[in-house]
């Protein structure tokens, strides 16, 4: 899961962890179980290669600050939601299919390794390590290379595999590891960076300036100094965490992401990003913040383009509207928030093409809105009930309602419209 600060007694009693670190926990596990249902498509599907990869894995348990509650670490997150995983898929079909799936858990602290091994062995894993399971003492940039090999080996075409770097901090994974990996067409990669911590420590230094320099992103407060941003942007928090975002995203080389806070009480706000080549893995990943919107904010907007400004806005400023403190939470509000606001930007869109595919427009708009697909049909339903649009299927049929949009139908302008641009 992480190193420092964490104590790993080598009796595997696992070390402290806070409640916000368990969100992430929870996260993970179900994008797991819903990432793996996203690979099994055909009836006739016999095997599913992947490899499973924990850069930060911990020692494998923890105790609840508050609770004293075991915990699992992110490593039997791994195994487990595989294992739910695998058992959900089968339940539903007549011949199972083989899931042929590598695990490879690094970690740099001797002390969490032993603790690894301990809970790997306590969980009933131990006869596995060493053959399915690698568990690898060194830290995840230094094996980076040797784990893309071992992943093309088992998966030549697709490098398919779900790579999880959560780091302590920000300044472990540069963005050119990132793109390293994102080599791998099916790569996915969920990324803890702790942007609040950066912006704290930031400062007109050589010491930042460093970090800049050693994540890839050297000009990422665009020339300007921090001085001067303080002293001109009214919300430059927003506008450091604008520029962070746009500086990671350009830099990684992944076509489709997402960028999201994980909540926190006390502890400082970071994201958790997740990385991949393929809009499907998007969707996936946006459901889950949907799915567990206790655990997430998001301080852009609701529609698309949420960080098109970089810099003051009456919009983004508490002081001006009193909800910036408050954020998007991925609930009813911001539901009905996104549903309405991409209502009037998707007819702008189809409007530019005169007719597009549903796949198409979600897939060349989605990284800049924190709606998932599902909040697109609804707002196509709604243009269709408006006779602002049309939606037909590639036998001809016209689509009305939400839960019957598919990636091949086509959306186009309706004949008689009611509104105009």
């Amino acid at each position: 899961m992480a190193k420092a600060p964490f104590v790993w007694p080598s009796d595997g009693s696992g070390a402290i962890l806070q409640q916000h670190s368990v969100a992430k926990l929870d996260v993970l596990r179900e994008y797991l179980i819903a990432y793996f249902q996203t690979l099994v498509t055909a009836p006739g599907q016999e095997e599913v290669r992947l490899t499973l990869v924990d850069g930060f894995a911990g020692g494998g348990v923890f105790r609840h600050a508050d609770t004293e509650q075991r915990i699992l670490g992110s490593p039997l997150v791994f195994l487990k939601a595989s294992e739910q995983a695998q058992n959900i898929i089968n339940a539903q079909r007549s011949k199972p299919v083989r899931f042929a799936i590598a695990y490879i858990f690094v970690e740099k602290d001797r002390a969490a390794i032993a603790s690894l091994r301990v809970t790997l062995h306590a969980e009933g894993y131990g006869a596995r390590i060493g053959q399915d399971i690698q568990v690898v003492e060194s830290t995840f940039e230094a094996k980076s290379e040797a784990i893309i090999t071992a992943i093309r080996e088992r998966s030549p075409q697709a490098g398919r595999s779900v790579i999880s770097l959560d780091q302590y901090g920000y300044k472990e994974v540069p963005t050119s590891l990132i793109r390293s990996l994102l080599q791998l067409p099916r790569a996915e990669i969920l990324l803890t960076f702790a942007v609040d911590a950066l912006i704290n420590f930031a400062s007109d230094t050589l010491a930042t300036q460093s970090i800049f320099n050693r994540l890839g992103m050297p000009d990422v407060l665009r020339g300007r100094t921090m001085a001067e941003i303080k002293a001109n942007e009214r919300d430059y928090r927003f506008f450091i965490q604008s520029c962070l975002y746009q500086g990671l995203v350009e830099n990684c080389g992944a076509r489709f992401f997402t960028v999201f806070f994980i909540k926190t009480s006390g502890h400082g706000d970071y994201w958790l990003v997740h990385l991949s080549q393929h809009p499907k893995a998007r969707d996936v990943m946006t459901k889950v913040h949907w799915d567990h919107n206790n655990h997430f904010i998001h301080y852009g907007g609701a529609g698309l383009n949420m960080f098109q400004v970089l810099g003051y806005s009456s919009k983004h400023d508490e002081g001006f509207t009193g909800q910036s403190s408050l954020g998007f939470e991925f609930d009813d509000h911001a539901d009905t928030a996104s549903v309405e606001l991409l209502t009037e930007q998707l007819v702008r869109k189809v409007h530019e093409r005169d007719a597009i595919q549903f796949g198409e427009l979600y897939s060349t708009t989605c990284n800049t809105t924190p709606a998932d697909s599902h909040r697109y049909r609804k707002a196509i339903e709604k243009l269709v009930a408006y006779k602002e649009v049309v939606v037909e299927a590639p036998n001809g049929a016209s689509r009305r309602k939400a839960n019957t949009i598919r990636d091949k139908d086509v959306i186009r302008l309706a004949d008689q419209r009611i509104f105009h641009l």
